[in-house]
């Protein structure tokens, strides 16, 4: 019977411990205070035991967080330091909006958790974007961190307006937070704001305005080194979590997304994440790598209504002797973000323009590709986006994405998708051009639907002749060259993604200073002899000038009287022109793409902006029997970063049905 006693006692003390938080701190129901401070203003506080959230009211701006000891993770020295904004621009004006809000609610307050509402309702003028905004928080009990999301709603007979980035910013404390994380081998101590600071002379500017030389930082191991934020940026398909950690406190403050459906682009737009500051940024809309392509504008008569996450800002410490807690905080926060992911739907946002997993449908299919004979698509992103032409989800802001893989017999699901009127798209690793789904997908709440089998044909009009490169959308597999000694950044040394070091387009001059790139069918190396970016030449008086490359290929014999086609594709392209000639490099081009692009993948260390496809029609009489040589002159040269990067080039045969 004592025996029994105890072994029930043990067990009830197993289950306690069960339900303490995972950092030991007392959790309780979260409560909420409204206060007016000292200094006059109106603050609100929620507080469920483990972290303590102050707002500014009726704003909605983040002032404080206390966690583990710290008064204030965030920076106490400015007053924005954690909030949303929004550029925009409207008739003969433009601004950022902070978006602070004009009126304070409590939505849910219960034992599980608080939600709380900071909105703002336009009533006319310019001083603010046309929009009515509900800026969203949710503490939940036995919750390290903060769950955020925003409604953002226009009507139908508001101004026209352009909506530029929609983003939510922390700046975190400078003393705490040095050391920075955007993946497993993204990761590094970071130098401080002040480092970067030219006017002190602490830094130097440098060609790109956003990349600076650290000249005298503080931290003579910082010296010399080349400072960006855009060296940072991620992949919406890759960017689940990044964030900082304090060495000091042994904390780690993380921005989680475990969804991309409410983020614009697709799967491979490129964002920024965390940067110097210390800074960490969730961005929902943004022209970063994409440029004015980006849909952007509503137009009067126009209405639109999205919701901007939730987003789970969260922090975590390790409480060992560890003098050394990097490597747990870092794992705990991929931990966390799976069971985010997992858990999305949420099931506790009140919003009802949030729908639950039940109010949500699926759509399940298998995609083909038919190149000559019929194979599974292996590892595809195929997803659902609102309807346009093939590709136009790269520059889709208005709606949802909902996106994902195929498996290795190309089947795939798509779950959790708000019921709406969609297109169903994709693109396939080592095929060119973009998928469409040739009907609407429908989705109703609680629908099932099943698509059977899609086929997807990729651009081809006849035989490969040759081909340069890897059709995957980036100029990823091509020559890049080493960073410059004196202005590089260590992270990316020896580093898969080489190409995020600065200045390596100046070496496009260094390699080819009186003459431009040619390269031999059947003797070159696209990966050794293929500079990543057709950029201008510098002529070292500060003019540049446009470059013209050839690709030389032998032909044992024309068809005169067919139609060769060379397809062309493009990685990116900013403020570029390019020319294509066949056999005369001083004839009228046989094509030009005109005035492409501004995603300044190449200044931002990027190595792809927006996918254009261009099938050109070649008239057999342009060729000749022997030697042939194609002159593919970018025109445009006001500057180092007119340019553009290849993703993959085919000359294909007259076709032989």
């Amino acid at each position: 019977m004592i025996l029994q006693n105890i072994a029930s006692s043990l067990m009830i003390c197993f289950l306690l411990l069960l339900l303490l938080p995972r950092n030991g701190i007392s959790a309780r129901a979260p409560t909420v205070q409204q206060i007016r401070s000292r200094h006059g203003t109106r603050e609100v506080i929620v507080d469920n035991g483990i972290i303590r959230v102050s707002f500014s009211s009726p704003q909605g701006l983040i002032t404080s967080i206390k966690y583990k000891g710290i008064d204030n993770v965030l920076n106490p020295h400015v007053r924005t330091r954690g909030y949303w904004d929004i550029t925009w621009q409207g008739e003969n004006i433009r601004g950022l909006d902070g978006i602070e809000g004009t009126k304070f609610r409590i939505i849910t307050q219960n034992e599980e958790q608080v939600e709380i509402s900071f909105s703002r309702t336009w009533n006319g003028g310019s001083k603010h974007i046309p929009l009515n905004i509900d800026k969203r928080y949710i503490i939940r009990t036995n919750t390290s961190g903060i769950y955020a999301y925003g409604v953002f709603e226009r009507l139908s007979e508001w101004p026209e307006v352009e909506m530029g980035q929609v983003r939510i910013v922390f700046k975190l404390n400078t003393d705490r937070f040095r050391y920075m994380v955007v993946a497993d081998n993204r990761q590094r101590q970071m130098p401080t704001d002040n480092d970067r600071d030219i006017h002190r002379g602490h830094a130097k500017a440098l060609a790109y305005k956003e990349a600076v030389q650290l000249t005298h930082p503080h931290d003579l191991r910082f010296k010399n080194q080349v400072d960006d934020k855009y060296q940072y940026s991620c992949e919406v398909k890759d960017n689940k979590v990044h964030g900082w950690i304090s060495t000091k406190s042994h904390v780690g403050f993380w921005l989680i997304s475990p969804s991309g459906e409410y983020r614009s682009g697709g799967p491979s737009k490129q964002e920024l994440t965390s940067h110097v500051g210390p800074t960490a940024i969730t961005s929902f809309t943004s022209g970063h790598y994409v440029g004015p392509d980006m849909e952007t504008r509503y137009k009067t008569g126009e209405a639109w209504k999205k919701v901007f996450g939730p987003v789970f800002i969260y922090l975590n410490s390790d409480s060992t002797s560890n003098n050394n807690p990097r490597h747990s905080l870092w794992e705990d926060a991929k931990r966390q973000t799976e069971e985010e992911v997992e858990a999305w739907p949420y099931d506790f946002v009140a919003s009802s323009d949030f729908p639950s997993r039940q109010e949500r449908g699926t759509v399940t299919g298998r995609l083909l590709v038919n190149d000559r004979f019929l194979t599974p698509a292996q590892s595809t992103y195929v997803g659902l986006a609102p309807p346009g032409e093939a590709g136009s989800w790269q520059t889709n802001t208005k709606g949802y994405q909902f996106w994902t893989q195929t498996n290795e017999t190309g089947y795939f699901t798509i779950d959790n998708v708000r019921p709406g009127s969609y297109n169903l798209y994709g693109w396939v690793p080592g095929f060119i051009g973009d998928f469409q789904y040739r009907n609407r997908v429908n989705v109703a709440a609680g629908s099932q639907i099943s698509l059977d089998r899609v086929v997807f044909e990729p651009p081809r009009n006849g035989p490969t002749l040759w081909e340069i490169g890897v059709p995957d959308r980036t100029a990823r597999e091509y020559f890049v060259p080493e960073p410059y000694k004196d202005t590089m950044n260590p992270l990316y040394l020896n580093h898969t993604d080489k190409f995020r070091q600065y200045g390596l387009w100046q070496r496009y001059t260094e390699l080819y200073p009186n003459h431009d790139l040619v390269y031999t069918i059947g003797v070159s190396n696209y990966s050794q002899d293929w500079f990543y970016a057709h950029v201008t030449r510098n002529t070292h008086d500060s003019t540049y000038v446009p470059t013209t490359w050839q690709i030389v290929f032998q032909l044992p014999y024309v068809n005169w009287r067919g139609s060769y086609t060379l397809q062309l594709a493009l990685a990116s392209a900013a403020r570029a022109n390019l020319q294509v000639r066949f056999n005369n490099e001083y004839s009228r081009p046989l094509f030009s793409t005109g005035n492409i692009g501004r995603d300044n993948a190449i200044a931002r260390h990027g190595i792809h902006g927006v996918y254009r496809l261009y099938t050109i029609n070649v008239p057999g009489r342009l060729l000749r029997t022997g030697t042939n040589t194609i002159y593919l002159r970018q025109a445009k040269a006001t500057g180092p970063f007119e340019g553009l990067m290849y993703d993959y080039i085919r000359l294909e045969a007259p076709s032989r049905a």
